[in-house]
């Protein structure tokens, strides 16, 4: 009974799971609404909850295009914290978070909700004397949105700016992974027009341009 108990859980998790990444990355006004059209006194019970999650990793293989931008303005990325560059992808720890997932029938929008942290790990982009890291990312499921910490020079410039737009057009079916975890792979990830702007206004500019590919996301997580 145990063992079935934790096997139903695991399911779980991953249903909400997926569908929260889903919903991270569609471009549904009527799933992904910034803010609840309920009340907090009507705000409904979730269908299923992840209070706490833990591991394993985002990571983004960039995209050859994002790379030749990079090369002609003469930036070259680098890791920051404990992020690490493996065969074209840059991987940023899963550090916390939650989810909840409320009945799309019912009008409370948006029916995703949470964050999925990665502190201590980002990437930096540096010409000549000048560096940009981008750090301790928060993805939004519920409005498509990925933001973070910037520093110029080790002085922070903001903290938790929108930096990428998360598009899901080309997300695949959930997959199961070893050890008990759970792939979703597909999301494509976009600089955003702030960051554009920040970036232009740093490295004296105007190539940078909001909606630029960055590359393809895979979201891998522990379903226990």
């Amino acid at each position: 009974m145990r063992n079935f108990a934790k096997a139903t859980l695991g399911l779980v998790t991953v249903g909400v799971l997926a569908v929260s990444m889903a919903a991270c990355s569609s471009t549904s006004s009527d799933s992904t609404s910034s803010a609840p059209t309920s009340s907090a006194s009507s705000t409904p019970t979730p269908v299923a909850s992840i209070p706490s999650l833990s591991g394993v990793d985002t990571a983004v293989l960039l995209d050859a295009d994002f790379a030749a931008a990079l090369t002609s303005l003469g930036l070259t990325p680098g890791t920051v914290g404990t992020a690490t560059l493996t065969d074209g992808s840059l991987h940023f720890p899963i550090t916390g978070g939650n989810v909840d997932y409320y009945d799309p029938a019912q009008k409370y929008r948006p029916y995703v909700q949470g964050t999925i942290k990665h502190e201590g790990s980002g990437f930096s982009l540096t010409a000549g004397s000048t560096v940009v890291d981008l750090t301790n990312f928060t993805i939004d499921p519920g409005t498509s949105k990925l933001y973070g910490d910037v520093a110029v020079n080790g002085t922070t410039a903001v903290t938790q700016a929108l930096l990428f737009d998360l598009h899901g057009g080309t997300l695949k079916p959930l997959q199961t992974g070893p050890n008990d975890t759970a792939i979703l792979e597909g999301t494509t990830v976009h600089i955003s027009a702030d960051a554009a702007k920040l970036l232009d206004d740093t490295f004296k500019t105007d190539a940078v341009k909001a909606g630029l590919l960055v590359g393809i996301a895979k979201i891998t997580v522990n379903t226990k």
